[in-house]
C-alpha cells in the first residue's frame, strides 16, 4: 500500500506512520488529531482518493493521499459507502500501528456527505457505520479531509 506525500513522493504505509510519529515528536506537548477522508470521482472507472492528515492544533498540518481505481458504481449510495469503507480500512490500519506508540491520538473520519444535496438522506446510515467502528465521524461543512483535501486529488 503506497501513499503520496507532497514533500517526499511515494511512500509506504510504514514510512507514513514513521513520518506521523516524527511529526508528533517535534512538539510533544501539542495536541494532535488524525483525519482520514475519502472522495471519489465517477468515470470509466471510479477514482477513489483517501487523504490522511495529521493536524497539530493551531500550528498546521501534514497530509498524504492514496489514489485507487475501482469499477463504476451505479448508485450514489454504493459510492458513499465505498468511500467510508476506504477511510475505515486506512483508519484501522493506522490505529493498529499508532495506538501502542501514542494512545492519545484521535482519528476522525471525514465523510463527503452533508445536510444539503443528494447525500443528506445517507448521513444517518454512514455516520452510524463509522461510529459503530469506533471512530468519530464528521460531515460537511466540517469534513475538510474528504470535501477539500481528497476531492482535490480525484480530478
Amino acid at each position: 500500500m503506497r501513499f503520496i506525500s507532497p514533500s517526499k513522493g511515494s511512500i509506504s504505509l510504514e514510512e507514513m506512520v514513521t513520518d506521523l510519529i516524527n511529526f508528533t515528536i517535534q512538539s510533544p506537548k501539542d495536541s494532535y488529531r488524525i483525519i482520514i477522508g475519502t472522495d471519489s470521482q465517477q468515470g470509466e472507472k471510479t477514482c477513489f482518493v483517501t487523504a490522511v492528515i495529521i493536524h497539530r492544533a493551531g500550528k498546521g498540518a501534514k497530509f498524504y493521499y492514496r489514489r485507487t481505481y475501482q469499477k463504476p458504481y451505479h448508485s450514489l449510495q454504493q459510492r458513499i459507502f465505498a468511500e467510508a469503507n476506504e477511510s475505515l480500512d486506512i483508519a484501522a490500519r493506522l490505529m493498529e500501528k499508532l495506538s501502542a506508540i501514542n494512545p492519545e491520538l484521535t482519528i476522525e473520519i471525514h465523510l463527503d456527505v452533508g445536510t444539503k444535496g443528494k447525500t443528506k438522506e445517507l448521513i444517518q446510515q454512514v455516520v452510524g457505520m463509522v461510529n459503530m467502528s469506533g471512530f468519530l465521524a464528521r460531515v460537511k461543512p466540517y469534513s475538510c479531509g474528504a470535501s477539500k483535501v481528497a476531492d482535490r486529488y480525484t480530478k
